[in-house]
């Protein structure tokens, strides 16, 4: 198991993911994602903008998931 910040993958709050592979965290990160775009909260709305922007380029927004899926690998467990 291990864990990353919602601010580590790209969102707004300090709030823990706990997984065992980077897929599942993803799936976490991006339900805490929904939730918070539900609730219309402004820091998570603002980190959602700066995502939009990066998925306008598709090598950018590859590399930038590789670059968390590594981090993800290199953490120790918990």
């Amino acid at each position: 198991m291990k864990t990353m910040t919602c601010k580590q993958l790209g969102g707004a709050c300090d709030i823990e993911f706990h997984a065992s592979t980077f897929d599942e965290i993803s799936e976490m990160s991006k339900n805490h994602g929904i939730e918070m775009f539900e609730k219309a909260d402004e820091g998570h709305l603002k980190a959602m903008d700066k995502m939009k922007d990066l998925m306008q380029n598709p090598g950018a927004t590859k590399e930038w998931f590789e670059n968390k899926k590594k981090e993800f690998e290199a953490l120790p467990e918990d």
